[in-house]
């Protein structure tokens, strides 16, 4: 039994996303982060920087923290979505979602969806990125398949929930094909779908 610690985020969803295409029995413990309950002594001892994801595998008496670390686990210990001849581009594709793509969308979140009008120069330096960040993944998926490679990987499945916020972003996801294409094909997974619905309240994946 895998337990999902988590908030309704997108790197919340990566984990549920992962836990369905598994095929791992979880369940899922709450945590509200507007609340502030991820900065409560009990849950820093789990995640030291109090950040949602974590989990805890209660089979193998193991704790982790940070989505990226969490996908590796899980594809090392089920033994997909991470292919051992492939690891190498994998990696670098999973370290340019959570060092850059989540990062730099989740700034333009904070300016742009939740904050417009406070910081000009937030608003422009975040959409600026963003649009970037759309053109690069374009740019990548017309190369591949998948971003690494012809495979859908756990890189696929740490950057899709961020995709899934494009209306957030006003950038227009419908004017870059290749990233339509790829958006569409994950989209259409039904592990992703339910995984999408992290509390199973009949969320659905926004439509392009």
């Amino acid at each position: 039994m895998i337990e999902l610690l988590t908030a309704d985020t997108p790197n919340g969803k990566k984990i549920s996303i992962m836990l369905e295409e598994i095929k791992f029995d979880y369940k899922i413990t709450k945590i509200n982060i507007f609340k502030d309950e991820q900065f409560k002594p009990e849950f820093k001892k789990l995640s030291p920087f109090g950040k949602i994801p974590v989990i805890i595998d209660h089979e193998n008496k193991i704790s982790l923290f940070e989505s990226g670390a969490i996908l590796i686990y899980l594809g090392e210990k089920s033994d997909k979505f991470y292919n051992k001849e492939n690891r190498t581009i994998i990696n670098q594709w999973l370290m340019g979602q959570m060092s850059y793509v989540g990062p730099m969308l989740g700034q333009h979140h904070q300016f742009h969806h939740y904050n417009p009008g406070k910081s000009e120069f937030g608003e422009k330096r975040y959409f600026k990125i963003s649009e970037r960040i759309y053109k690069e993944l374009d740019e990548r998926l017309s190369q591949s398949k998948f971003l690494a490679g012809e495979n859908y990987t756990i890189a696929d499945i740490a950057t899709f929930p961020w995709i899934a916020r494009h209306e957030w972003h006003d950038i227009g996801l419908k004017d870059f094909g290749n990233l339509s294409r790829w958006y569409e094909e994950v989209s259409n997974r039904a592990a992703v779908k339910k995984g999408y619905d992290l509390f199973k309240q009949g969320d659905q994946i926004p439509a392009i």
